[in-house]
């Protein structure tokens, strides 16, 4: 398999995980369109110098979160909130349950990027299934430094969002 073939591969393979990563740091559609390109570009790049040692689906997450990152620091903007897509998927639910469900996305997207960076790496991750490892793994630290970004993270959603939570 060629390099092209390979590079194609990964991102049909990883392009929800990518999107999401993306929506995680810019609001704006056409900014994030230009950041989806970026990260193409930045894993177009990195793709040969993947050696193994983290699984695939981690290194395409380091790359994303490493672009996203650079794009946030780079931009030194708040991100805005973005507008719901038109062509929302009808799931068979009530439209009323439709609006609701996707209010409360829309919310916790706003809420997630409202995070200090390193919040925002980790809960995105989670979010996507990762492990503690993982998550360790794609933003180059320690399972322990992720279990209190998460924390932390989780009681700056509950805040923000309004949500009442136990402390342990």
């Amino acid at each position: 398999m060629g390099a092209r073939d390979r590079f194609t591969e990964v991102l049909q393979d990883h392009a929800g995980l990518i999107s999401r990563i993306a929506a995680s740091y810019e609001a704006d559609p056409a900014l994030r369109d230009d950041l989806l390109q970026e990260i193409a570009l930045a894993l177009w790049r990195a793709l040969p110098g993947w050696r193994g040692e983290a699984g695939l689906r981690t290194f395409v997450a380091r790359v994303a979160h490493n672009r996203g990152a650079t794009h946030v620091l780079g931009e030194r903007r708040r991100p805005r909130p973005s507008e719901l897509p038109e062509d929302l998927p009808d799931h068979g639910i009530a439209p009323d349950q439709h609006t609701q469900s996707a209010q409360q996305g829309l919310r916790l997207q706003t809420a997630v990027r409202a995070l200090p960076l390193a919040l925002r790496q980790a809960v995105t991750l989670a979010l996507e299934g990762f492990s503690h490892a993982e998550i360790a793994d794609a933003l180059g630290t320690n399972a322990n430094a992720v279990g209190v970004r998460l924390n932390r993270a989780r009681q700056a959603l509950h805040e923000q969002l309004g949500v009442p939570h136990e402390h342990a």
